[in-house]
């Protein structure tokens, strides 16, 4: 059965899609950021092995946030998509609403509450059985 989009939805979507291109713009000029900031650094030399360390220290942290980052563009750029395409607001799991106040706070989700939550929960098992 497919999901009703009613006026005030629509409107909340479009709002919810120009956050998500925020936010993407945003991550983007982050990562450019760190690039030309790493590329800089590479130049600098160290005589100090231990300021060398850290240096590499903080420069993995920024790598791994990074790729974080990286993962959370692709989840806005399949949201933006299921905007696009009508489908957004449609759990994958079960085929319902995703509820318009889950949404808002986690635009990129892709699973409605009850969903979300079994999903934790079989998780959760199946770390204790590990």
């Amino acid at each position: 059965m497919p999901v009703q989009i009613n006026k005030q939805m629509n409107t909340k979507m479009v709002a919810i899609k120009k956050k998500l291109e925020k936010q993407r713009t945003e991550l983007l000029w982050e990562a450019e950021q760190t690039i030309t900031s790493t590329i800089s650094k590479e130049k600098e030399s160290f005589p100090d092995p231990t300021d060398q360390a850290a240096a590499e220290l903080d420069n993995n942290f920024l790598l791994r946030l990074r790729g974080r980052e990286q993962k959370l563009l692709k989840k806005i750029d399949e949201a933006i998509a299921r905007i696009d395409g009508g489908t957004y607001g449609v759990c994958e799991s079960c085929g319902g609403p995703i509820s318009m106040k889950r949404l808002e706070a986690r635009p990129v989700t892709t699973l409605c509450i009850e969903c979300k939550t079994r999903q934790e929960e079989e998780e959760k098992m199946l770390e204790r059985k590990a």
